[in-house]
This record gives structure tokens, sequence and C-alpha cells, in this order.
């Protein structure tokens, strides 16, 4: 399988350095071309760094490149931020290795990779370990990985005895293939990002749900966290929307299977808003919109910002009482879950693309959330 390639035009000049003044011999710090020795030495560690465009699309030091996890994605960021995708070429081997090739240069460049682990994960993960190994032996300046959704978030404890922690051991391999600094949006665990050796930025896709279901005006509503897990994402939601909050009870009885015991709050006559980060078979989900009816919620919503939609997801949604499921397009969506009309799907590729280009730009990403 080959993916389609970009062609970005390279400049391999490099930035001209600011050049130290006032070396010649004879020249005091009152003549002309000399200069205190404090004034040569902010000169001389001004020297190596530089300079970037303030439009990212005229910085030669910048690339974005995509894996073939979410490629739509990475597209339309790159329209975001008025850069083209960087040249390159992915394909498989008969036996389904795969081999990956830069077809530009990358030296000395800062380069950000657009690629979410979604389904099928383990092929997503090598393909990115083995695109940030070669923009590291192709001496990129920094590498960041831009991962909308981290596999195997959910698996980042021992919460049974001889089980991996595979969250962490994947962090340990993207550290370990060459990863500089990492971008994530709505982890499973904020504290995942210790798991890391790296600066990490965690994202939320809370700004663009926000907006959407402040459009909608919903009467009388209330934001309900599915789990006591979700609690402080819930509650983060309902400040956001000036509504109160709910938690459901929930007894998780054996891997993707749950039972809702009961509902902590008064949903009676109100309109429901149910706040997760993943779903996956949407069997919590749509046990929680059981219990939010029969505790006399009069309408049900949900949204999420991961769409996993795995096994019997959309048969589910689609069979349930849900008037609407909200998700963001950090994993794409399959046929059959797009022919869904419960089913909307909002873009957080404004979102990345800001936040891309505050990294690229050395400025700060949590002003986007204030």
């Amino acid at each position: 399988m080959e993916v389609g390639t970009v062609t970005v035009v390279v400049d391999d000049k490099q930035q001209p350095g600011a050049e130290d003044q006032g070396k010649e011999s004879g020249k005091g710090p009152n003549q002309p071309g000399g200069g205190s020795p404090d004034s040569k030495a902010k000169d001389a560690k001004a020297a190596p760094e530089r300079k970037r465009a303030r439009n990212l699309s005229e910085d030669k030091r910048f690339k974005l490149f995509s894996g073939t996890a979410n490629r739509p994605l990475a597209e339309e960021i790159a329209r975001h931020i008025g850069v083209q995708l960087g040249d390159a070429k992915m394909q498989r081997f008969a036996d389904g290795e795969v081999y990956f090739q830069l077809l530009e240069n990358v030296r000395g460049v800062d380069v950000f990779v657009v690629q979410p682990t979604c389904y099928p994960v383990d092929q997503h993960l090598v393909e990115l370990f083995i695109m940030i190994d070669a923009l590291k032996r192709a001496s990129a300046a920094r590498i960041t990985v831009v991962v909308p959704y981290y596999g195997y978030a959910r698996q980042d404890r021992k919460d049974r005895p001889r089980v991996a922690i595979s969250a962490k051991l994947v962090a340990d391999l993207l550290n370990t293939a060459g990863a500089n600094r990492a971008l994530f949006v709505d982890l499973h665990a904020a504290q995942i990002q210790g798991f890391f050796n790296i600066p990490v930025d965690h994202m939320f896709a809370s700004p663009v749900l926000v907006s959407h279901f402040r459009s909608l005006a919903l009467p009388n509503l209330i934001v309900v966290s599915p789990d006591a897990g979700g609690v402080e994402r819930a509650r983060h939601f309902a400040q956001k929307m000036g509504a109160p909050l709910a938690i459901v009870d929930k007894r998780r009885t054996d891997m993707n299977v749950a039972e809702v015991m009961h509902v902590v709050g008064d949903v009676n006559g109100k309109t429901c808003l149910i706040i997760d980060d993943i779903i996956d078979t949407a069997g919590t989900l749509v046990k929680t919109v059981d219990a939010l009816y029969s505790a006399g919620a009069i309408s049900v919503y949900a949204c999420a910002s991961h769409a996993v939609l795995s096994g019997p997801a959309i048969d589910r949604i689609a069979a349930s009482r849900l008037e609407q499921v909200v998700v963001t397009d950090t994993i794409p969506l399959r046929e059959q879950a797009q022919k869904l009309p419960k089913i909307k799907v909002l873009s957080i590729a404004g979102l990345l693309g800001a936040a891309i280009e505050s990294i690229h730009m050395e400025t700060s990403v949590s002003t986007l959330f204030s």
C-alpha cells in the first residue's frame, strides 16, 4: 500500500546567523564597531538561534508529515496553518512489513508527525515508530509526535495481578524511537503524561464540543459523567456550560462489559448530556442512557473525544434512545458510522493547528484554553 505524496519545495540554504560585531583588533568599547564584553556575549548567544517566519508557509524550518491512520485530519491541519504535507512514501512488503522513505530534506527542521494510534492499533504504532526513526536518521532538529488518540491509554495501571502497564510501555517506545516532544488530545488519564521523559502537551477537545452544545441551547440541561473516573472531565464541561452535574455509578464486571447501578443527582425532567473521552463498544453508553431515562430524563445526548466504535457499537447506538452522539475527528469514522444520522463529527483540526503553531513558535499552548 502506497500513500499519496505531496511535493514541497525545500530550500537547503542554512538560515544566516547573527555575526559578532567588534572583533577587529584595536577596537574598544567606545570605538565604531566595538562593544562591551556583555554585548558581545549576548550576540554570541543569539548567533545560533534560527529565526522563525511568522507565517508557517514561509518557514523553511517547519514541516508537517502524516502517517496512514488519519490522513484527512492531517490534511485539514495543514490547510489551517497554511502548509503542505511533507513528501514521503509509505509501503508494505508482501509479508506486511512497513517501508517508509522521506522524499525531501529535513535536516535541521522542526518536524511534526500526525498519527493517531487507532484501529489497527499495533500497525499504526509501528508506522509511527518507523517514521520517527527515519526522521531522526535524516537529522531532523526536533520531532514532535501529534497523537490525537493515544492507544493503550486505558492500560495505565496494574488493576489485576500479573498484567502489563501498556500505556507506559508505549511511552517508552516513543522515547526510544526518537521523539523529542508529544502532543495528545484528551488522554484517558492525565497522569499518563508522567510516563514520558520528554515534554508533553495535553490538549482538550472541550472548546470544540462546548461551542457546539452552546449553539444547540438545550433546555434544562444537566451534564452527566458515566462513571466516577470521568467526574473531573464532566465537572469542567458542566462549568463551561453553566449546568449542574450528575454521576452514574457503574460497576464493571469484565473487560468491555459494564453494569449501571444507579444515578447520583436529579435528572428528572431534564435534558442529559453524557460526557466521556472514549466510546468503544458503547455498552457503557447505552446502559447509562437507559438508567437516565429510568430516572426521569426527557432526552439524552452524548459526546466524546474519541469515536473508537468497535464491535457492536454502531448497532447499539442506532438502537438506543440517544438523540445525538457528537464526536471529534481524532479517529476516522468507519463507513457504517458515517451513514448513521445520530452521529455528528466535529473537527479539531483548527485546535491542533493552533497548538502546533504555538509549539513551533515557542509560545504558550495554554492560552488556547483561556
